[in-house]
């Protein structure tokens, strides 16, 4: 049985889970408080906490009265993706979820530029992410766009056709928002008792890497929504690297792969990592230390569902799961072995990730040469529970689902037009 892969396999079970499907994090609730969010707001990123706020029709009164409905998208360079939630006892509950490989940023290494059909056909599953939260009465979100909208040249110009076609007010952001919301995303799969973790964010078009100082943490573990955003204040160096699944297989050929051009994609990485690792030495750091990598993308979702000789996508059984680094390369070097059509034969792989899967193990490749680890813990989440999180720590919500609102001059939820 072929499926979809990454994220879009989770939407599309979503309709026979939901109703079960509790936040990826189970950590999310009480534990801080406003004061504490305020402080997170002071770090120096850019529109981090910057979600588009507002009042619902009712007003503060309507939302004291409610339990309020949470929106976070993530439009990357391949994938668009949606999660709608309310806070809950342990964490959020998803009561809506939508993701569609889009390949958003198709060509636009080469020309600079989205192309038109890249564009409509992201608009058009943008107006279902629109609908849905309409549907859903989403009172606050979040609505995020990272590199192909950073790097083309009209990438603002897309937004305001999105703004105009789709009614949704999305935002450009920065490389340390993306890094820190991906840290914050899936922090609670970090395994405390090690010294050192690296969080990694394979993307279509880039790809965040954040090394974390474990020891650096400022409190006792309260599995509480303000534990996440603590995470952050581990954060020992980061970079974004201009290189993704999307635009590595578009310069060394995704569909046909020899061991050569494999090798050629690592190699391509491996450079690109080495003025980083030359400035901060986490070679040398994590040397007789004890740490993990921690992976958040479709190219280790894929790898562990392989691995598990899934015969369909089950989230379940992948998200928080370990792999060996043995078991990575097994995979791998099974994948350079197949051909194009063998590859999209793979239930976990599919259609439209068999001419990418190789560039995303060629990234994972380059970062175990430059940093040998032994355990990788595989994320089925990332910016969409980073955002939701982010949200709701900002309106106190705690263990009990309730919330402490604060007042809030901003107007506006990122929904507009289309009513």
């Amino acid at each position: 049985m072929t499926g979809p892969s990454g994220d879009a396999r989770t939407a599309a079970i979503a309709p026979r889970d939901l109703g079960a499907k509790r936040s990826e994090t189970d950590d999310c609730g009480g534990g801080g408080g406003p004061t504490h969010v305020a402080a997170l707001l002071n770090a120096p990123v850019e529109g981090l906490l910057g979600a588009a706020q507002g009042k619902t029709e009712g007003g503060a009164s309507a939302r004291n009265l409610t339990v309020p409905v949470y929106g976070a998208l993530d439009l990357g360079t391949n994938n668009c993706r949606l999660l709608v939630a309310k806070p809950s006892r342990r964490g959020f509950l998803v009561i809506d979820a939508f993701s569609r490989i889009i390949r958003l940023g198709e060509g636009v290494t080469g020309s600079g530029r989205l192309s038109d059909a890249a564009m409509s056909r992201t608009i058009e599953a943008l107006k279902v992410c629109s609908d849905k939260m309409r549907r859903r009465g989403v009172s606050r979100s979040r609505l995020i766009a990272t590199e192909a909208c950073r790097i083309a040249a009209n990438g603002a110009e897309f937004i305001e056709r999105v703004r105009s076609e789709a009614g949704l007010a999305i935002e450009i952001v920065s490389q340390e928002t993306e890094a820190k919301l991906a840290v914050s995303g899936c922090a609670s799969l970090i395994d405390r008792n090690c010294d050192w973790a690296l969080v990694f964010d394979i993307g279509g078009g880039s790809s965040e890497l954040i090394w974390l100082d474990l020891g650096q943490l400022r409190r006792p573990r309260r599995r509480s929504i303000y534990d996440r955003l603590d995470v952050q204040s581990c954060i020992a160096a980061w970079t974004s690297l201009p290189i993704g699944v999307v635009s590595l297989a578009e310069r060394h050929g995704g569909r046909e792969v020899t061991r050569a051009s494999y090798e050629a994609m690592v190699a391509e990485v491996v450079e690109g990592l080495e003025a980083f690792e030359a400035e901060h030495r986490f070679g040398e750091r994590i040397a007789g230390a004890s740490s993990h990598f921690l992976g958040t993308s479709g190219t280790v979702t894929t790898i562990a569902g392989i691995h598990l000789g899934l015969p369909f996508y089950e989230r379940s059984r992948v998200d928080g799961c370990w792999l060996a680094t043995t078991d990575f390369r097994a995979v791998s070097g099974n994948l350079i072995d197949m051909g194009y059509a063998d590859r999209v034969a793979q239930p976990c792989i599919g259609n439209e990730r068999a001419d990418l899967v190789l560039a995303g193990c060629a990234i994972l490749e380059a970062l175990l040469r430059i940093w040998p680890c032994e355990r990788l813990r595989v994320a089925d989440r990332g910016l969409r529970e980073g955002i939701l999180a982010t949200l709701m720590a900002e309106d106190g919500h705690d263990r009990r689902g309730s919330s402490r609102h604060r007042s809030r001059g901003r107007s506006g939820h990122g929904l507009h037009g289309r009513r």
